[in-house]
């Protein structure tokens, strides 16, 4: 009832707010022509838009362009089309009065060597348009610009970047988000979100996850994050269930340049970054390029981080055709810190601490380490636990108009990772690693053994994508798809026992191969009747094809040949009353293939199904000089979703069953303010309910017979979906915003809801709520010869909150039942300081 009533009020709000807009506010017209600088031939089809707001149209065959009923205020007006320089022109309407604006726009075949305004977003829009929501599109998204993603760009993690952003919640194993990073969407696990490159997949094929440390600084080389909620545009890779996150590199800058960025901060971190650009060369070329190193100590002991990247890039410009190459390669050393904090360590209760050491059979000085670190206790003190990876990729692509309606894009992509994490492992029997006991004599044998293993991924995924784009005055039909092949190569090897037993040098004791091919395609269809009602249609047709087999890391053989194929339907409707508001509506479907886990751990792989999972949203949107709001609602239903049940794998690692109903259904709103030249406000808030109808939690008794128990729970809710979650931000500039050198104090906040750590809804297993803020300083200065100088000064958790953003939990039977809970503890307050210099 209560959400319910909550929705209700806000749709009459948002009402209201359009009631009063269109009684009361005048409107005017803005129209003009388009032509060519050099030969004044009229421009077809350059897109023509109000830069706040997104509402605009195309020019038509003899470059003709009208926006209606704008409402007065002053509005940024941007006219681009590929193979033209972009122009942009600030208008003021003052009454209801229509404006008449002519443009004439530069071909870049004429462009020398002077730096080109607007020429950035060219080449990437072009690229990536067919899996982007834009304004037209009836989907809830959000869009974060290179400028927000240089302020916080300290060394973290891109989780932290966009934990600020509406449903999302980051977290860190190392608790200062420098290392293994993982977020949520709408509590969504990282598995179920979509995350792309130009387009290009980056999730592993296998999990469905993102390993974000295996591309360290990515955000120095982001133009442009568009994070989407729910099922969203079509996607290329895996499916997208909680959202999509689609990051667009760099775009290139016509003039030379040469930046330093260094960092430094608590828990010995620090970010050294070198970029340069060459410019614009012979009229048609540009390279630029990245190099990266990042360290930490971490939060947590031992959480060491070392973490080297590169980004580079070669473009080539012309009227019609863009051509660009990308390389980027992560190399990442990262100590283990992700085993957690048992719960009678936070708590600081020495007996209950030194009953989980003795029902776990620690040693004295495991024990001692558990009594003596506090928060930021770590289980492993082995000197090289560690996670050592390395990943490659290559991109190319093509965007080419064919003529004024048409243009067709290409790309082509491969990636290479491999890497081991090391593990020492004590008192280690000899049969769980294939070898033979070691028999001193006939009557004496040594049966366990302590022993160093790594456990390996080699992989290759390489692919096609592409997309042909018709675009007329009042429509837009894309029609695009990707075909991508995944090769990965499991195993383990032992580099050292302390009783080898003829075992031979790097010992391989598991080994498993998997191949998954992946192809889908869509046709995208967008009309706008009288630049008033847009009406989207989205069809995709996916079709997965996944063969693994060999043994497991506990020596169990597997053999597993799913062929799936998966038909993704979306539409919507989306409606603007005027130029300063929007409502839309739409319905989606998806479907998502197993994780490699859920085949590969099941009793019986062919009884784990595919999830699918039916999403409707409807919201509205008002956005003006000074005033920006938003609605939305979702209802997202899942059938099959596969879910916590308390049964683990061999390395305590959560196995999963599907379930035949659940859902997610919620509130998201957003509000923005500027209340004066010095003041400006933004924030957003979830209110949502996460349930399964009912689920069998696994419990198992080791008393005797290892009895398999199973408790059934109906109507609970899903674990890691937190019911309310919000961020804000206020920002304070001490000079006027339209200087050149403004003072920027802001105060950003994060509030994230109880969350329970399995699906049983017990009151005794969750994560705290807590509210974190930072308190971020920064200053710009132009000076002699443009030299750019950014300087910023972050304190995280200023209020020195102590707090845990995740975890995990399981029980058995003992005599009597043991509940073991672990979590993640997260900084408390630290600081960075960020230099960069820019030439």
């Amino acid at each position: 009832k209560f959400y319910l009533s909550t929705i209700m009020r806000t749709i009459a709000f948002c009402f209201l707010l359009f009631s009063a807009n269109f009684i009361f506010s005048q409107h005017a017209i803005i129209s003009g022509h388009v032509t060519d600088h050099s030969t004044g031939q009229a421009i077809a089809y350059a897109k023509v838009f109000i830069m706040e707001t997104g509402e605009g149209s195309l020019t038509d065959e003899v470059g003709h362009y009208a926006i209606k009923s704008l409402s007065q205020g002053e509005y940024h007006l941007k006219f681009e089309i590929t193979g033209y320089e972009q122009f942009e022109k600030i208008i003021f309407i003052k009454q209801d009065v229509n404006i008449h604006q002519d443009v004439q726009l530069k071909s870049l075949d004429n462009i020398r060597e002077q730096p080109v305004p607007g020429l950035d977003n060219l080449q990437n829009e072009v690229i990536i348009e067919g899996t982007r929501a834009s304004s037209s599109t009836p989907m809830t998204y959000n869009e974060i610009t290179s400028k927000d993603i240089a302020t916080l760009n300290t060394g973290q993690d891109i989780p932290y970047l966009l934990r600020f952003t509406p449903s999302l919640i980051a977290t860190s194993d190392a608790g200062n988000g420098v290392g293994y990073t993982g977020l949520w969407i709408r509590g969504s696990d990282p598995s179920r979100i979509n995350v792309t490159i130009n387009g290009i997949p980056l999730n592993d094929p296998e999990s469905q996850q993102v390993f974000w440390v295996n591309t360290p600084d990515l955000s120095s080389s982001a133009n442009n994050i568009q994070i989407q909620r729910g099922i969203g545009t079509s996607a290329n890779g895996a499916a997208s269930f909680g959202g999509s996150i689609k990051i667009d590199t760099r775009s290139f800058s016509t003039k030379p340049y040469a930046e330093i960025a260094n960092s430094i901060g608590s828990y010995n971190t620090s970010k050294n970054t070198v970029s340069f650009g060459t410019g614009l060369l012979n009229n048609h070329f540009v390279i630029e390029g990245r190099l990266s190193r990042i360290g930490s100590d971490g939060y947590i002991d031992r959480a060491k981080s070392d973490l080297k990247s590169f980004y580079l890039e070669g473009n080539f410009i012309g009227k019609n055709t863009t051509i660009k190459f990308n390389a980027f390669s992560g190399r990442e050393q990262t100590y283990q810190s992700w085993f957690g904090t048992p719960a009678s360590v936070l708590q600081g209760n020495r007996d209950s601490i030194l009953a989980y050491a003795g029902r776990n059979y620690l040693t004295t000085l495991q024990t001692d380490n558990l009594l003596n670190s506090g928060r930021t206790y770590n289980f492993y003190d082995y000197g090289n636990q560690v996670d050592h990876y390395g990943q490659d990729h290559y991109q190319a692509h093509l965007a080419q108009r064919i003529n004024n309606r048409l243009r067709l894009n290409v790309s082509t992509h491969y990636t290479h990772g491999e890497g081991y994490f090391e593990e020492y492992k004590a008192d280690q029997s000899f049969s769980r690693y294939g070898l033979p006991d070691f028999y001193i004599n006939a009557d004496t044998s040594i049966t366990t053994t302590n022993l160093i293993r790594r456990r390996w991924l080699k992989n290759d995924f390489l692919g096609l994508v592409g997309s042909l784009v018709y675009q007329t005055r009042n429509f837009e039909s894309i029609i695009g798809g990707a075909f991508n092949e995944y090769k990965g190569h499991h195993f383990g090897e032992l580099i050292w026992l302390q009783y080898a037993n003829n075992a031979s040098i790097n010992h391989r004791y598991y080994s498993g191969r998997s191949v998954k091919l992946d192809g889908n395609g869509y046709w995208r269809n967008t009309y706008t009747y009288k630049n008033k009602l847009d009406i989207y249609a989205d069809l995709q047709l996916r079709s997965v094809l996944y063969n693994t087999s060999g043994t497991d890391n506990d020596l169990r053989a597997y053999n597993v040949h799913d062929k799936l194929l998966f038909f993704n339907p979306k539409f919507g409707i989306k409606y603007r009353p005027s130029s300063l508001q929007n409502v839309y509506a739409s319905v989606a479907k998806s479907a998502k293939e197993p994780n490699r886990n859920d085949y590969v751990d099941a009793a019986d792989a062919s009884l784990v199904m595919p999830e699918e999972m039916v999403d409707l949203e409807a919201g509205y949107q008002f956005n003006n000089q000074s005033l920006m709001l938003a609605a939305n609602v979702y209802y997202m239903n899942y059938k099959n979703q596969l879910v916590l049940t308390g049964e683990l794998n061999d390395v305590g690692a959560p196995l999963r069953t599907n379930v035949e109903h659940s859902f997610r259904r919620g509130l998201e709103l957003q509000a923005g303010y500027n209340l004066n030249e010095h003041f400006i406000f933004s924030g957003n808030a979830t209110l949502s309910q996460n349930k399964i109808k009912e689920f069998n939690e696994v419990l198992y008794d080791y008393t005797s017979d290892y009895d398999v128990l199973q408790l059934n729970h109906k109507n609970t809710d899903i674990a890691f979906s937190p019911a309310v979650t919000g961020s804000g931000r206020l920002a304070y500039i001490l000079q006027n915003p339209n200087s050149q050198n403004p003072i920027r104090i802001e105060w950003l906040s994060k509030f994230v809801g109880k969350q329970y750590l399995d699906n049983s809804q017990n009151e005794h297993l969750t994560i705290a709520s807590y509210l974190v803020n930072d308190l971020l300083l920064s200053y710009d200065i132009t000076t002699w010869k443009q030299m750019k100088i950014s300087a910023s000064f972050m304190i995280n958790n200023v209020l020195n909150k102590e707090y845990s953003s995740n975890g995990y939990t399981y029980s058995y039977i003992y005599g009597q039942r043991i509940t073991e809970v672990f979590y993640y503890p997260q900084a408390t307050r630290n600081y960075s300081f960020t230099l960069n210099l820019k030439f």
